[in-house]
């Protein structure tokens, strides 16, 4: 393949709107997209909690509306999805996506409900990794997909199971159903199948990626948040994961999901590569690292580890449902109330975007309103 582009920009609260705005101009959005086609909004949410660094942001999501209206994009949807530990409604109130899909006019629709959308037996054209051997009585994705272009809203963050997440496993939830954790064993090349049949189904694909505040540690969910002040914009997949990567400090080609994806030519995830246009991030690698939770510990054991072989007698049968249990209790009645809770409020109180993110949830939405209170924070948070 040739040069793919990614577009990287410093932002600041006060001007993020109109800085997501120029992002997607630098990438190319106008290009990626079909403006006759419906447009869907993929949102991120890894937990409906309001953890920093783990979901979609509502600046994210509303300064990509701004800009796909501004470029002629007016059919414009939301698809949610909901996960063993995420409900998709709490997610998106206490996330305060809900006054932006009212406020312009957003349909969200629910990949669960059979009145939004049927989900259908899919025959790729490309030849699968692993899908067609997880799911041998065949691959269902969800109809309303067809024909239509999708924008992917990732976060840049470390996850337990393929060290980096970002717009190729932000495809997982919407095009796989509730029995997707069969394929967590095999997930780095679940991601990269999964963007071959994106790549046959939808009219355009684009991801805007929020790394204002980025999650370092064992992701998806229980990380350490980090102010970086970045956001990023491709129409390639492969190529924003693989810069985001190299930004949190990891080598994109030693991630699986990234270097087959690389050599089945389905995007760019060689750095060298890759054009940068925005900001000079030559110099950006953090150190991330993933780490593990109580959580890994247990996907490991059951996914990677003695277990795999049997894993079909747990995730196959109700005995999944203890496993659902146990990581709901973990995250919902363990976490969030004894630490994680209070480390959102601590960024919630102490941080420009903390702040920002207050400012949506008391319906401050214009960025006047929005920069008054963020004057008084120090440049170095």
């Amino acid at each position: 393949m040739g040069k793919s582009k990614v577009a990287v920009l410093k932002v600041k609260p006060a001007t993020i709107l109109s800085d997501i705005e120029r992002l997607c101009e630098l990438a190319g959005m106008s290009a990626a997209l079909d403006k006759g086609a419906t447009t869907i909004l993929k949102d991120n949410i890894s937990w409906h909690y309001p953890f920093p660094g783990a979901n979609s942001t509502p600046w994210q999501i509303e300064g990509t509306i701004q800009a796909l209206r501004t470029s002629g994009y007016q059919d414009i949807s939301c698809v949610q999805n909901k996960t063993v530990v995420t409900n998709a409604f709490k997610g998106e109130d206490l996330n305060h996506y809900l006054p932006l899909f009212k406020r312009y006019d957003i349909p969200v629709l629910y990949n669960f409900k059979p009145e939004d959308m049927k989900w259908i037996d899919y025959r790729p054209k490309a030849r699968l990794h692993v899908l067609h051997k997880i799911f041998p009585e065949g691959v269902f994705i969800p109809d309303y997909f067809f024909g239509k272009n999708i924008v992917h809203l990732p976060t840049v963050k470390c996850h337990i199971y393929t060290t980096t997440t970002g717009a190729m496993k932000n495809a997982f939830g919407g095009l796989l159903n509730t029995k997707r954790h069969y394929t967590h064993s095999w997930i780095h090349r679940t991601l990269v199948d999964l963007l071959a049949i994106q790549k046959e189904i939808h009219a355009g694909l684009f991801a805007v990626m929020d790394g204002t505040t980025c999650g370092n540690g064992p992701g998806p969910r229980t990380m350490f948040p980090v102010i970086k002040d970045y956001m990023l914009a491709s129409q390639d997949q492969v190529a924003i994961d693989a810069v985001a990567a190299k930004m949190m400090g990891f080598d994109p080609l030693s991630l699986e999901y990234i270097n087959v994806a690389h050599e089945d030519g389905l995007g760019v995830g060689d750095p060298r590569d890759i054009e940068i246009v925005g900001a000079d991030i030559s110099n950006e690698s953090w150190g991330f690292s993933v780490g593990d939770n109580a959580a890994s510990k247990v996907g490991d054991f059951m996914w990677f580890g003695p277990l795999k072989g049997i894993q079909k007698l747990f995730f196959h049968t109700p005995l999944v449902n203890a496993f659902v249990f146990g990581s709901e209790f973990y995250h919902d009645y363990y976490r969030w109330p004894r630490k994680d809770q209070q480390v959102f409020q601590d960024w919630q109180r102490t941080t420009q975007w903390g702040r920002l993110f207050e400012a949506y949830g008391n319906g401050e939405s214009d960025r006047t309103t929005r920069s008054a209170p963020m004057a008084s924070a120090s440049p170095g948070e």
